[in-house]
């Protein structure tokens, strides 16, 4: 079975990302999907996705095709009383033969294998009287060991999941050939062994291509049913013997629930060489707590549905004698050639930033539970940056900068200078009457003529200098910026016109000097620099009004700059100019 996520009811909310507990689902922008190899089909990402776009994928057309060559044995679980209530058992397993299926059988035998097995294994091997061994008949303990902590896979126990007991021996009974298909909640329960394993739904749906209704189906067996009575085992394959003798929390046994657990079992078998004896480990509350079957809060009306549904344990034991099959299991330790580089994991981690405390962030909000493991998992290209929440705002920061600063020479933006003009007209009301500020309206003389000769690299060159010079003679609490192409305005706090007037002479003495250290001729390089104040309306002059008698906003005094600069071209360039005309320098 896979889990996959239908691209037209996914908005990428990220819920299943924050669920997986294998890191298993990849981001790139809109796009969501699972990593089938990282995937350990725990199915958590089922009920948590609010748009139902996780669904589970069988082998359903292979198991069809079995079905309608009327040989293959299915593996009823005994789940599926749950699935399909309030039809009866006997109906289910009835539709099934009515479907194409040779044989049905019940699931109970490969519990009563495992159980057997499990029971041989703790009276010989006196497991639980010293060591650690872990229970391996749930695939998705196993697969999650494997994955993430292969320190424990000499711990689990050499034993077979019950679906690949039972497959074995069905193939001793019916014939290696015959093929087998399981019906259930966990699919990779059968391994290799089973040709087809679908969910239950898939064979809801097999009932309805075959014209099948369940609920038609007589109350009772029409073929006598196969063995479904238990005598050493409990549901998933454990012992009663075993459960009957230890408590839930003895020395021998431990009842352990949820993968999280694993973590603290690792920590204790493999740092602090402590033995737990055999542990009873699964991710959920078994089976029936599958999220396949539905919300926890119905675990117990469906534990009561099968329970209502399970015959009486038999008196003997009901497999059949002299079927010799191997119950055993094997696990490999795999290498993993296909780690990230620390290069690329600490790329990531350094678009992601630190906190303020100089450590990293490690909130969880990305799905991940540190830093280090989404950087991995973005380098292993299972998610993205964007789903950083940290990187993004960072990232609009960073746009927010570049916004207010101008990229060629360093100064601030157009934006920034219009806010700037703005703030500065309000203050000057919020103040004192009186209160005031100048602009400097500067414009590079015969720019395109540098341009035209030399290249726009050197164009670029003069501009960048240019705006160097200018930032040497204006205060921290000034503002300088690019106002377009080779223009440059300059915002001086608390100035009138005549300290202003002063300020742009050093300026155009400045620029003068830029064209002579770049080697340019003399008065190849220099600036028209207009100059115009705005000062806060006196208590007689009335809202509004500034020392010219006109409306003074904040466009207002950035035009009177302009036209001062004009008037300083007028007059022969390379000089400054007032808005009052008053006191014009030549030069």
């Amino acid at each position: 079975m896979d889990f996959r996520i239908d691209p037209e009811l996914c908005v990428a909310c990220l819920a299943c990302v924050r669920v997986c507990p294998s890191d298993a689902v990849a981001v790139e922008e809109q796009r969501v999907w699972i990593v089938d190899e990282a995937c350990t089909r725990a199915g958590l990402c089922y009920p948590a996705c609010p748009h139902k776009a996780i669904i589970a994928v069988g082998d359903a057309t292979p198991a069809l095709e079995y079905a309608l060559s009327q040989r293959a044995v299915l593996i009823l679980s005994v789940e599926s009383a749950v699935w399909f209530y309030p039809s009866t058992p006997e109906q289910v397993v009835n539709a099934c033969y009515a479907a194409g299926f040779g044989v049905v059988h019940r699931g109970v035998l490969g519990d009563e294998l495992v159980a057997k097995e499990y029971l041989d294994l703790w009276n010989e091997e006196e497991w639980g009287s010293g060591g650690t061994i872990l229970r391996s008949t749930c695939p998705v303990i196993v697969e999650t060991i494997k994955n993430q902590y292969p320190e424990l896979i000499p711990y689990l126990a050499p034993v077979a999941t019950p679906i690949e007991a039972e497959a074995r021996y069905l193939k001793a009974i019916y014939g290696q050939d015959t093929p087998i298909v399981y019906a259930g909640v966990c699919l990779t329960e059968g391994g290799a062994d089973v040709d087809a394993a679908i969910t239950l739904a898939e064979l809801d749906g097999i009932f309805k291509q075959r014209g099948v209704r369940v609920e038609d189906q007589p109350l009772f067996f029409s073929r006598i049913p196969e063995e479904r009575r238990r005598y050493w085992s409990t549901a998933g394959g454990l012992p009663l013997e075993l459960l009957n003798e230890e408590r839930h929390a003895s020395r021998r046994f431990k009842k352990v629930r949820g993968l999280d657990a694993l973590e603290g079992i690792a920590r204790a078998v493999s740092v602090d060489r402590i033995d737990l004896g055999f542990v009873d480990i699964l991710p959920c509350e078994g089976c029936l707590d599958h999220p396949l079957l539905g919300p926890r809060e119905e675990l117990f009306k469906r534990r009561a549905i099968v329970g209502a549904t399970e015959p009486p344990r038999a008196r003997a034991p009901v497999l059949a004698e002299g079927v010799q099959i191997e119950v055993g299991a094997a696990f490999e330790i795999a290498v993993n050639d296909v780690a990230p580089t620390i290069e690329s994991v600490e790329y990531i981690l350094d678009q992601i930033g630190l906190a303020p405390n100089g450590r990293t962030w490690d909130s969880g909000a990305c799905g991940y539970s540190t830093c280090q493991e989404f950087a991995v998992a973005a380098a292993q290209g299972r998610t993205t940056l964007k789903s950083c929440p940290r990187y993004l705002e960072r990232q609009a920061q960073l746009a927010q900068q570049q916004a207010a600063v101008d990229a060629l020479t360093g100064l601030a933006s157009f934006r920034v200078l219009r806010d700037r003009l703005a703030n500065e007209v309000a203050r000057c009301h919020r103040g004192r009457p009186g209160d005031h500020f100048a602009v400097l309206f500067i414009d590079l003389d015969n720019f395109k003529q540098v341009n035209d000769r030399f290249g726009h690299e050197a164009g670029n060159a003069v501009l960048r200098e240019t705006a160097r010079r200018v930032g040497t003679h204006i205060r921290l609490t000034d503002l300088a910026g690019r106002y377009g192409g080779d223009e440059f305005v300059v915002v001086l706090v608390g100035t009138g016109v005549e300290g202003a007037r002063g300020v742009a002479e050093k300026v155009r003495a400045s620029i003068e000097d830029v064209g002579l250290s770049m080697s340019y001729p003399a008065g190849f390089v220099t600036a028209s620099i207009g100059v115009a104040e705005y000062r806060a309306p006196s208590l007689t002059q009335g809202t509004g009004q500034g020392a010219s008698g006109s409306d003074k906003q904040e466009e207002d005094v950035l035009v009177a700059a302009d036209r001062a600069l004009y008037r300083a071209k007028a007059l022969g360039r390379n000089r400054v100019a007032t808005a009052d005309g008053g006191g014009d320098k030549t030069t």
